[in-house]
């Protein structure tokens, strides 16, 4: 392998000096509570802090890591700061890794649908949610606009979009079985077509160094991260044991049934069916959540992504409010309970939907340690990343129904609501202004309406 040529002015630098573990879980504590602005911005701030100013890992190294990452179904940040500090710290530093990635958003959502749930008919709350969801109609406008641009790189990948487009919005077919065809599809045409179908190249080649990691190219593989099949066994029986005792248990006690258990199981596929990111499982969530199960009102599920885009850590955290609002409104213990049943449907859903990431890391982490190539997409995720965009502009469409003619078709059309959204896909495509400016500047427009109105 051929090492990247340093920059001249960093020759002279040292190595870092050993990260103690308290050093490095401060700082993942530290990452817990500023990791906003989605993936792309929470992957820039953990570069920004371990390649470039702590010299924590290389850049070929992180890079890497992150390829790895974005094979996986889950939140790829999430995964990559769990990688890291897994590569650094052993299992116990890739499970405190990953879990102070959540573990604020976890606590912030909770309390957030609490007033969301109990005071959102109070004038100043509407207000601001007026505003918000038609920014949050843009956000996800963006979000199809932006991987498509990276994905849809040939008519073939254009086709499969939009038969995945016309599937789900026209013949509501689930969102599992979308995936399933475009991975066939993938399969057979990287067979016949391989050219069609071959990957973007990931997150690109590996820049000058930024000076000598602690865990640079040439550092040799831990002996902790070292593939040994009695260990991948271990990491495999021990997370099929955390995802089967707690559904166990919750079967047992409540049956297969309630509605805590059913949440355990409905979120369990949810967490494998994450692929291309969070708007992508968002349909899926909708078809259960809303639509099958009944927890939440789609008014309720807009309002939720509004809430997760304002809060750090993975945008996939919505699950938590799903959670909440599905076992407060249903006062699974009775009304005088009903937020612990909220609290404890939002921290069940959150344990079932990011425990599979951390057994994909920690069982998988060795197997990419035994090669520092850069992993590339098969074709089958190629196929299945064409599919996420038709799937992320049905629901751009959904989302823009239900806030633009909030009575239905028969009812009026708000306009006002239209002009909002308008403004908040200029600032994000046009400006290219950060999410949390526009969704803060779109709840301020929403409190002047409503205030004025």
């Amino acid at each position: 392998m051929n090492k990247p040529e340093p920059l001249p002015v960093k020759e002279h630098e040292a190595r870092p000096a050993p990260v103690g573990f308290a050093e490095a879980l401060r700082f993942w504590l530290k990452l817990g509570f500023v990791s906003f602005g989605g993936p792309a911005g929470q992957i820039a701030i953990m570069h920004q802090e371990l390649v470039e100013r702590r010299r924590w890992i290389s850049e070929r190294r992180f890079l890497h890591a992150l390829n790895y990452c974005m094979v996986l179904p889950g939140p790829e940040a999430q995964q990559l700061a769990t990688y890291i500090g897994w590569l650094m710290h052993r299992s116990l530093g890739g499970i405190v890794a990953g879990v102070l990635f959540v573990l604020p958003s976890l606590f912030v959502l909770i309390g957030l649908s609490w007033v969301y749930i109990a005071f959102g008919d109070v004038p100043l709350v509407a207000g601001l949610f007026y505003g918000i969801k038609p920014a949050v109609t843009a956000i996800v406008v963006q979000a199809a606009h932006r991987i498509g641009s990276r994905a849809l790189k040939n008519s073939a990948l254009w086709a499969i979009a939009a038969a995945s487009f016309v599937a789900i919005f026209a013949l509501d077919v689930p969102f599992p079985a979308i995936v399933a065809a475009a991975a066939l599809a993938g399969y057979i045409g990287g067979r016949i077509a391989p050219d069609k179908f071959k990957a973007g190249g990931g997150h690109g080649k590996a820049a000058p160094s930024f000076g000598p990691a602690l865990i640079d190219d040439d550092t040799p593989t831990p002996e902790h991260a070292r593939f040994r099949w009695s260990r991948l066994a271990r990491v495999a029986i021990t997370g099929g044991l955390l995802w089967l005792i707690p559904m166990a248990l919750l079967t047992a006690l409540l049956g297969w049934q309630h509605t805590l258990t059913q949440m355990g199981w409905f979120f369990t596929k949810a967490a494998l069916l994450t692929f291309g990111g969070a708007y992508a499982v968002l349909p899926y969530v909708y078809q259960g959540a809303v639509g099958h199960y009944g927890w939440l009102t789609p008014t309720q599920m807009i309002d939720g992504l509004a809430l997760g885009e304002t809060t750090p850590g993975p945008l996939i955290m919505v699950v938590a409010f799903v959670g909440f609002i599905g076992g407060y409104a249903k006062a699974l213990f009775g009304p005088e309970l009903a937020f612990a049943a909220g609290a404890l449907a939002a921290t069940l859903v959150t344990w079932f939907t990011f425990l599979p990431s951390f057994v994909f890391i920690l069982a998988g982490g060795p197997l990419i340690e035994s090669t520092h190539n850069e992993l590339k997409f098969t074709a089958p995720l190629t196929a299945i990343t064409a599919a996420v965009v038709g799937v992320i502009l049905n629901l751009a469409l959904f989302f823009g129904y239900h806030v633009l003619w909030p009575q239905g078709f028969a009812g009026r059309f708000d306009g006002i609501s239209a002009l909002i959204a308008l403004a908040a896909a200029v600032a994000l495509l046009r400006f290219k202004r950060k999410v949390i400016e526009v969704i803060a500047a779109s709840a301020l427009l929403g409190l002047l309406v409503k205030t004025l109105f």
